[in-house]
């Protein structure tokens, strides 16, 4: 334990710094401060080019756009690129920026740095031809004084070169480019630097340590005024205090201010202050800086969890990366701002920061909502990755990255905790946890089961699932944090009634009893002859598609265990990468562990932990009740998730009784066996004996008709905006159709853009960006439109040919155009609509759409809606046996082997089909190469095991000898060599040999390679 650890922290809060023009703060006088935004009309190019940086470079055929800018997201998947399953199959390489800007006078003789948000990743950056420097890692803001060349130029050209070429850069999906915000920060010669203010309190007293910056030839007094406000502007504090700065120097201040009777933050409560700090010189202001913070008190006492301002707070938390689905890595403040109170609508009370820090906005945002925040540095203090931060620049960049991270987040209130690392390995864990503490003494320092000796709070990921860990592991020492639990998988709006384990049923599983005794439900994406492997299933939304344990079992312990302070779940939103994990990768692209899909769209789960974490009355039933592949007459087991004191079910009206929820995990949610039938479930929630919520799912019909609606805030009235426009499939009955597929074609009106499109789908592999169309998933798709700094009117019209694209519930075709305004009040006269089936493009001459009609299969529809006989919108589908989802079943995941060769990494050796009995696609030759290898990457969410791995494989070799291989586990200096004794019949006789090996927590590789040139086929492996 770290000389720092104590058994009882008292915590201190956070603040938020912002610099400010001084004429628009409570004191009037010169503008002394300014924080200029850069983020307009930078100059783009992907890819890399020589001498970018030179000041005379021609850069007019580049790109033109405004940053946060993410390049990788607006690419294409390919299976081909080197980010691979991993980082979510999208394209990576170098990038180059560029922006020129005039010097304005009143610069001269200012301080004026270049600040960048976030650059993802090994940034250089360059002014009027001047390197200023280099940042590898990608997730940390860095500044760059260029006071010298303000002062001595007119016009300053920023080049910034973005190099994510390496791969794989991480194990998740990252994103490329100018990911944050870009700013300019202008001063006088003696001002507070940038992080030069701490603020943090302890009761009703406030401390704040602000830094001077005296830049000028000769030494100054000052004097620091700090006032305190109070969130309607009333002065409730304020002290002054005089300081001597040498010259070229800085110095700092200490204050204590005492707020009477102070309004404490907490998530129910986000109270929040502002310090408004001045720098005087003879009386005259030279620099104000406002810092926003919160009074709370935080303990963390063993036995007990964590106390904020004294009550026990449980941590009901997730885990999120930088990252927003088709936004990619940057993430719209506006959209940011949704997702976190999404999460808190959930009755999320902490977010994770996994595995690295999040832009500023994120920190404000979580300040004025009122989230807790785990805040994370990295993932790993060596290799995760081949070529990651860890494995590259950990070393020499820590203490910097470091230190800059927690100066810039320690003055939030919503920061509550630092986290150093996530599953590795090293000593260096001590060194990280007393920099923290050097840095900020007031808060504990913790990890993801990484240096877990050297943490004030014990951190535990996956291992923590285990059945028995509570009673037989968990310390006392120290309070414990679940810090990624549960790891579970649902695809939003699909159902398996069999229990589905990650890795398979292990003896340290929690015990999951299958809802029904064989699988009743049968729609799937595609049969097993399209699969590659086990995993390449939709996962259920029954909460029973896991690693280890439910969801519903990791809430009840967070609960009932008094020095469990709490959960991360792994996590709230879906991400792209990482998905052979769960998913066994290409088509599959993203990993499909959170509450709410990669689209913002909820899942089921979502209302597992609203059930558990809210108090408002609410019920959600689960599943759909829109069954046409079901038999009539199956038992559906029918949950429901509420936090009423009972619940009450009704199928077509009649009461099916009522049930209490329980508090334990298995009985969480109302289970009711219902028979199938068309119609209507209803679900009634009681409080004392009175009605106090209800939800009602009826049967829906194929569909007739999209709507179009907007989540979240709406588009502003003016300027440069974003809003989430969903479109979703109804019937003509008005119920929303739960498999809705087709596809949805946008047109926009007024100076608007279709920044994105996005459906949440774990396997869909069409681009997010420069599309106008894209296929509905399970009912739902959407669309991120984004306004320009243009005025006027804009509006939306979205049309779909729909229906069952194989024709199997019915041959009923309908087409529907609809259109809705997003800012002002557009006059939109009425569109008409019509249609081909042959083939032929349509136009006015064509059948004019009036009603539903029934088509073959083999059809293709095209259609045109038309305003005053002029073309606005185009639309096609195509109806046949070979497009669309399956109905009648297509396999089980029992039917594949393990992990197979030809999906791993490999080099000299060759996929081959020349064979039988081989598992999966195929299998890899690699008798003709000495130097050829296969790796498989595995991700160990748990503690340290023995594992036996299990090779599968074939071969023959002259004379009968063995055939020799090498085995290394995690770049091992000792391999082991294997003698495999040869086949008969070389790739139609398959062996199989056992080999006990350990695998670390976190990343781990495991390599085959071949000795000489002999006869060596591998089909797979699998770890038992």
């Amino acid at each position: 334990m770290s000389a720092m650890t104590k058994p009882i922290w008292n915590k201190l809060q956070g603040v938020t710094r912002h610099t400010i023009v001084l004429c628009s703060l409570v004191i009037a006088g010169p503008c002394v401060a300014q924080r200029v935004c850069l983020d307009e009309g930078w100059r783009f190019l992907q890819g890399d080019i020589a001498d970018a940086e030179v000041v005379s470079f021609n850069d007019d055929d580049w790109r033109t756009l405004n940053v946060p800018h993410d390049w990788s997201v607006e690419g294409e998947f390919d299976r081909k690129h080197p980010t691979s399953d991993r980082c979510g199959y999208l394209p990576t390489g170098v990038g180059w920026y560029r922006k020129t800007i005039d010097v304005p006078d009143n610069w001269k003789n200012k301080r004026v740095a270049i600040q960048f948000d976030g650059v993802y990743r090994n940034s250089t950056v360059w002014a009027n031809g001047k390197e200023l420097g280099k940042r590898p890692y990608g997730w940390i803001s860095f500044e760059y004084d260029i006071s010298d060349l303000a002062q001595q130029s007119d016009t300053i050209t920023f080049a910034v070169r973005v190099d994510n070429q390496r791969q794989h850069a991480a194990r998740w999906y990252t994103g490329s480019g100018i990911y944050g915000h870009t700013w300019f920060d202008v001063r006088n010669p003696i001002h507070i630097p940038s992080s030069g203010i701490w603020l943090r309190t302890d009761g009703s007293t406030a401390t704040i340590d602000t830094n001077i910056r005296n830049t000028t030839s000769h030494a100054e007094t000052c004097n620091i005024k700090t006032t305190i406000f109070d969130a309607n502007g009333n002065s409730v504090a304020s002290v002054s205090s005089a300081l001597d700065v040498p010259r070229s120097a800085t110095q700092t201040v200490s204050q204590r201010l005492t707020i009477a009777s102070p309004n404490r933050w907490s998530p129910e409560n986000p109270y929040l202050y502002k310090a408004v700090s001045d720098v005087l010189v003879q009386g005259e202001v030279r620099d104000r800086v406002e810092t926003r913070f919160g009074v709370r008190d935080i303990q963390w006492i063993p036995g007990r969890g964590m106390l904020l301002n004294g009550k026990t707070v449980k941590l009901q938390g997730v885990c999120q990366h930088q990252h927003c689905g088709a936004l990619g890595a940057a993430v719209p403040t506006k959209i940011m701002r949704y997702r976190i109170e999404q999460m808190k609508a959930m009755g999320c009370n902490a977010i994770r920061t996994a595995h690295n820090p999040h832009t500023p906005q994120f920190y404000d945002l979580c300040d004025e909502i009122g989230m807790i925040v785990m805040d994370e540095f990295v993932d790993g203090w060596n290799r995760k990755a081949k070529h990651d931060y860890g494995a590259h620049h950990f070393d020499e960049w820590w203490k910097r990255d470091l230190t800059d991270w927690i100066r810039r987040d320690r003055n939030h209130p919503c920061v509550f905790l630092w986290s150093v690392g996530n599953e590795t390995h090293g000593d260096i864990g001590e060194q990280l946890v007393a920099q923290c503490h050097k840095i900020d003494p007031t808060r504990p320092v913790t990890s993801g089961s990484s240096g877990s000796e050297f943490m004030d709070i014990y951190g535990m990921n996956g291992g923590s699932e285990e059945k028995g860990w509570f009673e037989t592991k968990m310390p006392t020492d120290r309070v414990f944090i679940g810090t990624e639990n549960t790891h579970t998988w649902q695809t939003r709006g699909y159902y398996r009634t069999q229990t589905w384990y990650r890795d398979g049923k292990r003896s340290y599983v929690a015990d999951i009893p299958n809802l029904t005794d064989k699988e009743i439900f049968t729609v799937d994406w595609t049969d097993n002859a399209n699969r590659a492997n086990r995993k390449q299933f939709y996962k259920s939304s029954y909460d029973n598609s896991t690693v280890r344990s439910p969801a519903r079992r990791a809430i009840a312990q967070i609960r009932d265990v008094p020095n469990n302070a709490g959960m991360f779940r792994w996590t709230g939103h879906d991400y792209l990468g990482e998905a052979g994990l769960a998913s066994g990768a290409w088509p599959f692209r993203m990993f499909s562990g959170g509450a709410v899909d990669l689209a913002n769209f909820e899942k089921d789960l979502y209302y597992l932990y609203q059930s558990q974490w809210t108090t408002s009355p609410m019920v959600h039933i689960l599943p759909h009740w829109t069954h046409p592949a079901m038999k009539p007459g199956t038992e559906i087991p029918v949950w429901v998730y509420s936090n009423c004191d009972e619940v009450e079910l009704f199928l077509d009206g009649q009461s099916l009784g009522k049930q209490i929820p329980g508090t334990q995990w298995q009985t969480m949610q109302c289970q009711w066996m219902v028979g199938w039938q068309p119609g209507s479930l209803t679900a009634i929630g009681y409080n004392e004996g009175r009605q106090v919520s209800q939800q009602t799912i009826r049967t829906a019909d194929t569909p007739t008709n999209i709507q179009l609606s907007i989540d979240g805030e709406p588009l502003a009235q003016s300027g440069r905006d974003i809003v989430q426009v969903r479109a979703s499939f109804w019937d003509a009955k008005n119920e929303f159709y739960p498999y809705g597929e087709n596809r949805v074609w946008f047109k926009l009106n007024g100076p608007a853009t279709l920044r994105a499109l996005d459906n949440g789908k774990p396997n869909d592999v069409e681009p997010f960006h420069g599309r106008t169309d894209r296929t509905a998933f399970f009912g739902l798709l959407r669309a991120y439109v984004e306004s320009t700094d243009q005025t006027g009117d804009i509006s939306i019209v979205a049309g779909a040919i729909l229906g069952d694209k194989k024709l199997f519930v019915s041959d009923r075709v309908s087409i529907d155009v609809q259109q809705t305004a997003l800012r002002g009040n557009p006059s939109e006269s009425e569109l008409e609509v019509f249609y081909t089936t042959d083939g032929s493009t349509p136009n006015a001459q064509s059948n004019r759409y009036t009603g539903g009609f029934q088509v073959s299969l083999g059809t293709t529809v095209k259609a045109v809606a038309m305003r005053s006989n002029e073309p606005v919108l185009f639309m096609q589908e195509r109806f046949a046996s070979d497009v669309g989802l399956l109905w009648d079943g297509a396999g089980l995941d029992t039917d594949f082997g393990g992990e197979q060769a030809e999906d791993a990494e490999f080099a000299g050796a060759s996929k081959s089909i020349d064979g039988r009995n081989y598992h999966g696609s195929g299998f890899l030759d690699m008798r003709d190469n000495e130097d050829a290898y296969v790796e498989w990457y595995r991700e160990n969410d748990g503690d340290e095991s023995n594992e036996m791995l299990t090779i599968r494989y074939s071969g023959k070799s002259l004379n009968q000898k063995k055939l020799q291989v090498r085995l290394n586990v995690n770049d091992q200096s000792i391999e082991k060599v294997l003698s495999l004794p040869p086949t008969v019949n070389a790739g139609k006789q398959w062996r199989s040999i056992d080999v006990p090996i350990r695998l670390q927590r976190g990343a781990n590789t495991i390599r085959l390679s071949n000795i000489d040139k002999v006869g060596l086929l591998i089909d797979e492996i699998e770890f038992n």
